[in-house]
C-alpha cells in the first residue's frame, strides 16, 4: 500500500473516532440533563401544616425541612407551619433545604390587674398589655362611679391565648327611694311640716271652693300615696278653700 493510501485511511479512522467522541459527549451531556431534571420536584404547600406533616411530605419528596424561626401568630395554631422558603410550585433538586416559621399559637399575655380605676384608663392598661377589652356592663354599686369593681379573668390570672378581658363598672349608687306617705285629709300645715322635716318640698297649693268640711284640708296630692319617690320629689296639693 502506498503511502498516499495510507493517509487515507488513517484520516478515515480519525474522523470515524472524532465523531463517535462527539456522539457520546452529546449522548452523556442528554443523559446527564436528563437526570438532573428527573430528580426535581415541585415545592408543596406547607403552610397550615403541622411541622410532623410537613416533614413526612418534605423527607418523602427527597428535600430537607429546616426550622429558622418560631413564631407566635392569630391565624395558627401550635406547632404550625406559617411561612416557607421557597414559594409553593418552586422547582427544587433533591436534597435542597426548604425554611420554615413554626407557629407557637396566638400571644400569651398576663391579665393586669384593672379594678378601681376608670373604664378609659382600663381601656388603655389592656391595649398596651395586648388585650382586648370585650364586654362592659354597668351596675348600680356604692362608691365612685365609672370605676372598675370586677373583671374576667381576673388579675393575675397567668398566661392567657384568648386576649379578651371582660368589666364591670360602677354606675354609682342608686338613688333613694321613698314610699310617698297619704296626706289627703291632713291639714296642710301639717303636711308641710312633715314633708319638710324629711328634706321634700312642697310645690303648688291650688285652693278648691267646698261648702261643707274644714277649710285647709288636703283634697288630693301628687304624688299619689303608695307610690315610689326620689328626695328631689316636689309635692304639689288641691286644698279645700
Amino acid at each position: 500500500m502506498g503511502v498516499g493510501n495510507r493517509l487515507r485511511s488513517l484520516f478515515r479512522l480519525f474522523l470515524l473516532f472524532t465523531v463517535l467522541v462527539a456522539v457520546a459527549l452529546l449522548s452523556a451531556i442528554t443523559t446527564i440533563r436528563l437526570t438532573i431534571h428527573g430528580r426535581q420536584e415541585s415545592m408543596p404547600n406547607l403552610v397550615g401544616a403541622s411541622l410532623d406533616s410537613a416533614q413526612r411530605i418534605t423527607s418523602g419528596l427527597g428535600l430537607e425541612l429546616k426550622v429558622e424561626d418560631r413564631l407566635y401568630s392569630k391565624q395558627f395554631g401550635v406547632n404550625q407551619i406559617a411561612q416557607q422558603m421557597p414559594p409553593p410550585g418552586t422547582r427544587l433538586k433533591i436534597g435542597q433545604h426548604v425554611h420554615v416559621l413554626v407557629s407557637l399559637g396566638p400571644p400569651q399575655v398576663v391579665v393586669p390587674n384593672l379594678l378601681g380605676v376608670s373604664e378609659r384608663a382600663a381601656r388603655i392598661t389592656a391595649a398596651q398589655r395586648g388585650l382586648a377589652v370585650g364586654d362592659v356592663a354597668i351596675v348600680p354599686w356604692p362608691g365612685d362611679s365609672d370605676e372598675v369593681v370586677a373583671q374576667d379573668p381576673p388579675p393575675a390570672a397567668g398566661a392567657v391565648r384568648t386576649p379578651t378581658v371582660n368589666l364591670l363598672v360602677s354606675g354609682g349608687e342608686l338613688p333613694r327611694a321613698f314610699l310617698c306617705p297619704r296626706l289627703v285629709g291632713k291639714p296642710l300645715a301639717q303636711a308641710r311640716w312633715l314633708l319638710a322635716k324629711n328634706g321634700f318640698q312642697v310645690g303648688e297649693v291650688t285652693p278648691v271652693p267646698v261648702e261643707e268640711g274644714q277649710k285647709g284640708i288636703i283634697l288630693t296630692q301628687s304624688p299619689p300615696a303608695g307610690s315610689k319617690i326620689g328626695p328631689d320629689a316636689v309635692f304639689s296639693f288641691q286644698v279645700a278653700q
